[in-house]
């Protein structure tokens, strides 16, 4: 078997065969509308286990030792789902004005609990309980996004409750970002036959192996480059780079360390950053083939990317969607139609500046305490990153629009620098994305690298 035909086993026609043969009953029996169901009884459990996982990592005191709270909020918020998904089956019976805006009216709810929190009763136990939910709710909010969009479309009709519980409750696990978005992209890659199912088990079994393999190449650069103490430099009889990470270098002090290590720190920072998510990534995204949806992988190849936004597309593929559908589009349909170039960067500043931000915003828990010098300095770093980011993204696309055709036409030359010039771009606005340190701090380490003070 060839180095080719080994990366594409799941398209064998003779392991598909051979597949077929082994589990054939298995699969005739795992027909779509069965898994759905089996999937949707399984969110149910998911419903208590995502929120009590969620509440268990709390900063708030009462939350996370009270396992009374914990069932409360997790019902509360099963609560909140079942009137979404009662509200989305009625939509049109809604008054105008929500079903034009049915998301700003579903996130006004969580401003809402917000708001009760920071002024209302100061009763300990319904203070904890409403805190919790507020902790809880940024799991759900984009998901059930999802689903009052299917119905904004219209595509209600044909669902049932099971086939929306198994997004919002992934029993595939996930972060706040919807892994395989709503039921309409579901569905257009659900295998409907035996045949189908096989090859999308087969990829699915392709994408775990590899998340094994990125996982085990994160401890060997953690041990190799970084100096962690792990078995895979413990098997290399102890040696190290020794290289320093971003965040040490960051609570450094200026000067301490030469420009040329943080240089190493921010590019080997970004490699072990991407397998870091392709290792989670493929990890879900087999999981959910394995299931017979055959959707897009959450990372791929985004290192050799040549564009910035074409890394963009290729290195959190779910996250960019859940921008690009919530606030890129939205944007770009209703404003500046008159002026191309004002349209698409009122769209892009939407999405990768304001939609990143208010996603990464609501998950702070400084925000449900009203801790407002806690979450400035959280979120005024981020919105430096998100602001570089945009303004890249912007920049690569209108490059594409003034010179377009394909590029694997060029010198390889050209495409090293194009690439170096991408990983540059995005090793540096990441010092952005790193830990607690102040924005100074972070600032004069960026300077440092480019020769303006010390790092």
């Amino acid at each position: 078997m060839t180095w080719e035909q080994l990366r594409h086993f799941h398209r064998d026609p003779r392991v598909i065969a051979l597949w077929l043969s082994c589990f054939a009953p298995l699969l005739r029996w795992f027909k779509p509308g069965r898994r759905r169901l089996l999937l949707g009884l399984g969110a149910l459990a998911f419903a208590v286990r995502r929120p009590v996982g969620r509440l268990q990592g709390s900063e708030i005191s009462g939350i996370a030792a009270d396992h009374a709270t914990m069932l409360v909020v997790a019902a509360l918020m099963f609560a909140f789902a079942a009137c979404c998904y009662f509200v989305a089956t009625r939509f049109g019976s809604l008054p105008a004005h929500v079903r034009r805006h049915p998301l700003i009216f579903l996130h006004a709810v969580f401003w809402a609990l917000l708001v009760v929190l920071w002024t209302g009763p100061t009763h300990p136990t319904l203070m904890t309980v409403l805190a919790g939910c507020a902790i809880v709710m940024p799991v759900l909010v984009w998901r059930l996004s999802y689903l009052l969009l299917t119905a904004q479309r219209g595509k209600m009709a044909g669902t049932g409750p099971q086939d929306h519980a198994l997004y919002i409750w992934p029993v595939w696990g996930g972060t706040d970002t919807p892994y395989g978005k709503g039921i309409d992209y579901l569905k257009s890659t659900e295998a409907a036959d035996e045949e189908s199912l096989a090859r999308s088990q087969l990829a699915g079994l392709k994408l775990i192996v590899l998340a094994y393999i990125f996982r085990a190449a994160v401890q060997l650069m953690n041990g190799l480059v970084f100096g962690a103490d792990n078995a895979f430099r413990q098997g290399l009889g102890g040696f190290t780079l020794g290289l320093p990470t971003v965040d040490a270098l960051l609570s450094a002090q200026p000067g301490t360390h030469a420009a040329w290590s943080g240089w190493a720190a921010i590019y080997c920072d970004l490699v072990l950053q991407v397998l870091k998510l392709a290792a989670s990534g493929h990890l879900i995204i087999g999981y959910l083939r394995l299931c017979g949806f055959n959707v897009f992988r959450n990372t791929y190849k985004p290192l050799l990317a040549e564009t910035i936004v074409e890394f963009w597309n290729r290195y959190y593929y779910y996250f960019k969607e859940l921008l690009v559908h919530f606030f890129f589009f939205p944007t770009f349909v209703r404003y500046f139609k008159r002026n191309p170039r004002l349209r698409l960067l009122a769209a892009v500043f939407a999405s990768a500046f304001l939609g990143n931000l208010y996603y990464h915003l609501i998950q702070h828990e400084s925000l449900v305490r009203g801790d407002w010098e806690e979450l400035a300095r959280k979120v005024i770093p981020r919105a430096h990153y998100c602001f570089l980011l945009a303004l890249g993204i912007y920049i690569s696309m209108r490059r594409e629009q003034i010179h377009p055709g394909p590029r694997a036409a060029r010198r390889w030359s050209r495409r090293a620098v194009a690439i170096f010039g991408v990983w540059t771009f995005f090793a540096f606005i990441r010092v952005f994305h790193h830990g607690d340190p102040t924005l100074r701090a972070r600032l004069e380490f960026l300077m440092g690298l480019i020769g303006i003070g010390s790092t």
